[in-house]
C-alpha cells in the first residue's frame, strides 16, 4: 500500500516510438515525483514502453512534465515569462536562475527542432514578427501560440520526435581534453 496517492498516466493516443516509428508495448511502470508551484509533491505514474524494432525503452509523459526537471511545466514556464519579482512558484532563487539559464541556452535549438517537423508534417506556420521581440519564449509563438501552456506545446512535439537532449549541448566541453 502506498503512502500518498499516486495518479496514473495513459496515454489516449497510440504514439509510434519516436526512434524508429515502430510500435510500442507497455513493459510496466515506474512512479514519477512532481512538485507544484506550491511547494506540494504528489506521485504520477507513468508507463515504460518498449519499442518493438529497436528495442529502446520510453517512458510516458504527460504534457506536464518537462524531461528531466522535478516541477510541472507550468512553473517553468512561469519562471521563463515572469519578471523575478513575479514568480510565485515555491523553489530556490538558485533553482529559477537555473530554469532561465536552461531555457536561454535551449531556445535556439528548440525553435530549429520545431522547424525541422514543421517542415517534415508540411505545415504552414505563422510569418514572424516584423518587430524584434525582446522575451525568447515570444519566438515560439509560431510555432505553438502564445497562450499559457506554450512551454507544453513545445516540449511534447520534441519529446515524441526524439529530438529531446538530456544535456545541454552549450554545456558541453569545447576543444580537446587534458
Amino acid at each position: 500500500m502506498r503512502r500518498s496517492p499516486a495518479f496514473f498516466v495513459r496515454c489516449a493516443e497510440i504514439v509510434p516510438s519516436p526512434c524508429c516509428i515502430a510500435s510500442l508495448t507497455v513493459i510496466g511502470s515506474r512512479g514519477r515525483k512532481i512538485v507544484h508551484a506550491t511547494g506540494e509533491k504528489s506521485e504520477l505514474v507513468i508507463r515504460r514502453l518498449r519499442c518493438t524494432a529497436c528495442r529502446k525503452i520510453h517512458h510516458e509523459l504527460p504534457d506536464c512534465i518537462v524531461p528531466y526537471k522535478r516541477y510541472e511545466s507550468e512553473c517553468v514556464e512561469n519562471v521563463i515569462t515572469s519578471e523575478p519579482s513575479e514568480v510565485d512558484v515555491a523553489a530556490d532563487n538558485s533553482t529559477l536562475y537555473r530554469w532561465r539559464a536552461w531555457f536561454c541556452s535551449m531556445a535556439t535549438y528548440l525553435l530549429g527542432c520545431l522547424e525541422s517537423i514543421a517542415i517534415r508534417f508540411h505545415l504552414d506556420v505563422v510569418e514572424e514578427s516584423s518587430t524584434p521581440s525582446q522575451a525568447a519564449h515570444h519566438r515560439f509563438g509560431r510555432y505553438v501560440g502564445d497562450a499559457d501552456g506554450w512551454l507544453a506545446r513545445v516540449v511534447r512535439p520534441v519529446a515524441n520526435s526524439n529530438f529531446w537532449v538530456t544535456y545541454p549541448f552549450c554545456i558541453l566541453v569545447q576543444g580537446p581534453l587534458r
